[in-house]
């Protein structure tokens, strides 16, 4: 398919390029009305689409901002992609998308492919807090504009927007204690996401406020798919490991869980209440309803962009970290009364 041209319209009018190229950027100092009312006519009659990229050249900006995200399994990513588009667009970005499925060498090439491309900036939620940091290091250490959110890398000096994971996962187990569980299984994640330090770090201040001793046999290591979260539900089954609750590190872990707790027909809440960080629609879509502390995604995506905005426009912006709150609904998977939103 040949796409038309500035010269063919110049050639269609019988003027000069340098003269259709004026008019269609509205240059009325050095093109009459007229003229430019007849350019952009055979434009759009000609079916013209400007080059966005031969503009930016000449910027010398893409106007590109590349989002890095671990997974696409829940409506997180998209609510958080869909965000930053609708708040980029009208200032004449464009947004590309990569998924790291949860691993970092391919998280190293969405990086080396953003390199390459020459972004403008990166938002990134990170798959390691370990894995890349080196690489993470030299993009800050050359002023690259890179924002992490939800997932960041502890102590690297960059911006940064998460959630207040430490406060709420004390709020989440704090409810299932004062639901009168007592034997609470931290259904943890991945020690290698910085996230789920936090959220254990909550798990432990809760039964420590309520005088509940620590057994570490309820501390099981869920990974973080539905199916690894069946897994290790499974495993305390084996182990013959006695529980009447379990908190979750995220939603998908969740589901799995509560698979394996309904096909050995125990009924949710009375006999295991059920509980995740990370919530978002998904927990509503079943039966019963998981509680759940789900993330400000669109605020999130709001503040990631204005701070990448603020690096690209100065590249000695100072780096700030910003911390929200999150909200802790309460659904039948850890009580038979109405939900509400705490």
């Amino acid at each position: 398919m040949r796409y038309v041209t500035i010269k063919d319209i110049a050639d269609a009018l019988g003027i000069s390029k340098s003269s259709v190229s004026r008019a269609l950027a509205g240059d009325m100092r050095n093109v009459s009305p007229s003229t430019i009312e007849r350019v952009r006519a055979k434009a759009l009659e000609m079916g013209y689409r400007r080059n966005m990229t031969a503009v930016n050249l000449r910027a010398k900006a893409n106007k590109i901002i590349g989002i890095i995200v671990p997974e696409i399994t829940t409506p997180f990513s998209m609510e958080f992609v869909t965000t930053v588009q609708e708040a980029v667009q009208p200032l004449g970005y464009r947004v590309l998308i990569a998924v790291s499925s949860e691993d970092p060498s391919r998280e190293r090439q969405n990086l080396d492919m953003f390199e390459n491309g020459r972004v403008d900036g990166l938002l990134v939620s990170v798959t390691h807090n370990v894995a890349n940091r080196d690489h993470f290091e030299n993009l800050v250490k050359s002023n690259f504009p890179i924002v992490f959110f939800d997932r960041t890398i502890r102590d690297l000096q960059c911006s940064s927007v998460c959630s207040n994971d430490g406060l709420m996962s004390f709020f989440l187990v704090e409810h299932l204690i004062r639901s009168g569980r007592r034997r609470i299984v931290n259904l943890a994640g991945p020690s290698y996401i910085e996230n789920s330090r936090a959220r254990s770090q909550g798990y432990r201040e809760a039964l420590e406020k309520f005088h509940i001793p620590l057994d570490r046999r309820l501390i099981v290591s869920g990974g973080m798919s539905v199916e690894d979260g069946a897994v290790a539900v499974e495993r305390l089954f084996d182990g013959g490991i006695d529980f009447d609750a379990i908190y979750c590190f995220t939603e998908t872990q969740a589901l799995g869980a509560k698979r394996t707790l309904q096909e050995r027909n125990l009924i949710i809440p009375q006999d295991v209440a059920i509980c995740t960080m990370s919530g978002t629609s998904l927990s509503s879509f079943v039966y019963p309803q998981i509680t759940a502390v789900e993330q400000n995604v669109v605020e999130m995506a709001r503040i990631a962009v204005r701070l990448l905005l603020e690096k690209i426009d100065i590249p000695s912006a100072p780096r700030q970290n910003i911390t929200l709150h999150s909200s802790m609904i309460v659904r039948g998977s850890t009580s038979a009364e109405e939900s509400s939103s705490l």
